[in-house]
């Protein structure tokens, strides 16, 4: 574990993953990227209204913030698209060979409706993949 890559979305879940990622690169000497991607949703025109990049943003900057506290200084990324297929390319592409990301813990039903982003990139990613809980 050389490069690794966390996903952020503010919740209480990417926070974990956040500190699970900062854990993991002062133990290994890993370089870190966090990604938060600005979801654009098939059949819909444009972004959903709260979910903008601004939103995105300020995410981006409250991982900084905390992974500098850490003693990290860290890559950040915000692409547009479906949230687990970007995921899964911006690792690729960027040659990262961990992804660390949370799990919000949806049941069966909300799976179903939802759509889980961690269980898609877990089983669908080249790299490595650490779900925080």
């Amino acid at each position: 574990m050389k490069k690794i890559l966390v996903a952020y979305d503010g919740s209480e879940a990417a926070t974990k993953a956040l500190d699970t990622a900062a854990t993991l690169a002062h133990a290994l000497g890993a370089s870190v990227s966090v990604v938060s991607v600005v979801p654009v949703h098939g059949g819909r025109l444009g972004m959903d209204p709260w979910d903008d990049s601004e939103v995105h943003a300020k995410e981006l900057t409250e991982a900084r913030r905390v992974l500098r506290e850490r003693g990290i200084e860290a890559q950040l990324l915000e692409p547009v698209g479906e949230p687990a297929r970007t995921i899964e390319r911006i690792a690729l592409e960027g040659g990262f060979d961990t992804i660390v990301i949370g799990s919000r813990g949806l049941n069966a039903i909300e799976r179903i409706l939802q759509g889980s982003v961690s269980e898609h990139v877990a089983t669908h990613a080249e790299a490595t993949v650490v779900i925080a809980r």
